[in-house]
């Protein structure tokens, strides 16, 4: 092999081809065969050289830069480095910000196993298509221009509806619309602390939280998830400690674990935050993929003293960026003023297709059957997590989200490194405690868990196999 020779990828590896050409240019960088200041070819050049699109070779030479092999010099190209001792090719930093960038990238792993969202079949593009062939030009044009500040008026009504069939009175001026439920969250944060306030989080938790809460200037506090909810006896040590204002928690369907909390826990929750003069932001964007008739902290407190954070991203599409918080007004108008400080308004056009599914009648039957494919797959998927090699916390009653851990402890960075070799995307535990802490433990996303490869790899790991 020559410095020049371009690499020749094998197509039937199982190993992706960003990653045969990048370990082959690695090799021949710190075997000295390609020098410092040597000009790799053009992207163009190389993708015509190796057979592969030029996304391909652009993916592998940001890679090679990330890992510090080579440098980008603009319009001039990429040059070789001096080589790092003992870097891998692939040196991620495996954080919450890996999760969510890694997730998106053109070249991202083909089984998303850690991921957070529905895969395409099940998104409701149906209905979408449907919503959007209905809108008259007039319509259109409208919802073009800058919308209403509150949002949408008739899917505000909407969603008042839907909370009152689950016993949650709210009327529509209650109801913000927002660019998704973390713009939700970050709005209801930011009216409801003051930087360097101490905030309750749940542990494990969401992981996109922690670094919104830490970038806004606030501190957090854990509380352990059990799975029966946030355990009440820690809450209310915390709360006597930290003296905060805010507890963030999931009821329904919990984001890793896919827990529930339960009516007994909920109702210890509300007493210590009405006792302690506390807030709770109940972030339940997975609530209407439960089973039907699930309690939730905001029936059973009320808006006064629970601020119910809700989505469509999980059930219609992510693309969509609709979401919405419903509270007490006079926390509706603090938020209302932030959402036009940092905003203006969110995006009319999409909040009109997703009223036009709402009230179409076909949401409903729709969520009715995305809650019972998800129940089977749920059952599927602990099965054969457990056949494979892995203790599963518990299963779910329906959902998106398992949590499971192999039967011996392991170096789980070099485990999901060493998943993406395979084109599998995991997602450790250690993303979704709020230290980083160390986490044994995998959040697996049930409806991308039907590929026989995952099984085979996790097989794999069970036995010893899977880092080498």
């Amino acid at each position: 092999m020559t410095a020049h020779a371009p690499p020749r990828p094998d197509r039937d590896s199982a190993t992706p081809l960003v990653g045969q050409i990048g370990e082959d240019l690695a090799h021949r960088i710190r075997s000295g065969m390609l020098r410092r200041g040597a000009r790799l070819p053009s992207i163009r050049r190389m993708a015509r050289e190796c057979g592969v699109s030029t996304l391909t070779i652009a993916n592998t030479y940001l890679r090679l830069a990330a890992a510090g092999l080579v440098e980008s010099r603009g319009t001039r190209g990429y040059f070789v480095c001096t080589p790092p001792r003992a870097a891998p090719l692939i040196q991620r930093s495996i954080d919450s910000t890996w999760l969510l960038q890694y997730a998106y990238e053109d070249e991202a792993p083909v089984i998303k196993a850690g991921c957070g969202w529905l895969p395409s079949d099940l998104l409701f593009t149906s209905a979408t298509r449907r919503a959007l062939a209905g809108m008259t030009p007039g319509r259109l044009a409208s919802v073009l221009e800058y919308g209403n500040p509150y949002g949408h008026a008739g899917l505000r009504h909407d969603i008042s509806q839907m909370l009152a069939r689950r016993d949650v009175c709210c009327e529509d001026g209650n109801i913000i619309m927002t660019h998704g439920a973390s713009q939700a969250l970050e709005l209801a944060v930011r009216c409801l602390s003051t930087r360097g306030d101490t905030v309750l989080v749940e542990d494990p938790g969401y992981c996109n939280l922690y670094p919104a809460l830490q970038s806004l200037g606030l501190r957090t506090a854990s509380i352990p998830r059990l799975p029966d909810g946030p355990c009440p006896d820690a809450l209310a040590r915390m709360v006597r400690q930290h003296q905060p204002r805010l507890f963030i928690t999931t009821s329904i369907l919990h984001n890793p674990t896919g827990s529930c909390a339960t009516t007994r826990n909920m109702h210890a929750v509300l007493d210590i935050a009405t006792r302690h003069d506390l807030t709770v932001i109940e972030d339940d964007i997975f609530l209407d993929l439960a089973p039907e008739g699930q309690q939730t902290l905001s029936q059973l407190g009320g808006l006064e003293r629970v601020v119910h954070i809700g989505s469509f991203s999980k059930t219609i599409a992510p693309g969509l960026r609709v979401g919405y918080v419903a509270c007490a007004s006079d926390t509706a108008q603090r938020i209302l003023r932030q959402k036009m400080a940092s905003n203006l308004t969110t995006a009319p056009l999409n909040e009109e297709i997703v009223h036009a599914i709402v009230s179409s009648g076909l949401y409903r039957p729709h969520l009715a059957h995305l809650r019972e494919h998800l129940t089977r797959v749920q059952a599927r998927v602990c099965t054969r997590l457990g056949q494979a090699g892995m203790a599963v916390h518990f299963q779910p009653p329906g959902g998106m989200f398992a949590w499971a851990r192999f039967g011996q402890d392991m170096d789980v960075r070099a485990l999901a490194e060493r998943a993406c070799q395979h084109d599998i995307m995991l997602a450790p535990g250690h993303l979704f405690r709020p230290g980083g802490q160390p986490s044994q433990w995998f959040r697996f996303n049930v409806a991308h868990c039907e590929d026989e490869r995952l099984f085979t790899f996790i097989k794999s790991v069970a036995c010893g196999k899977g880092i080498d």
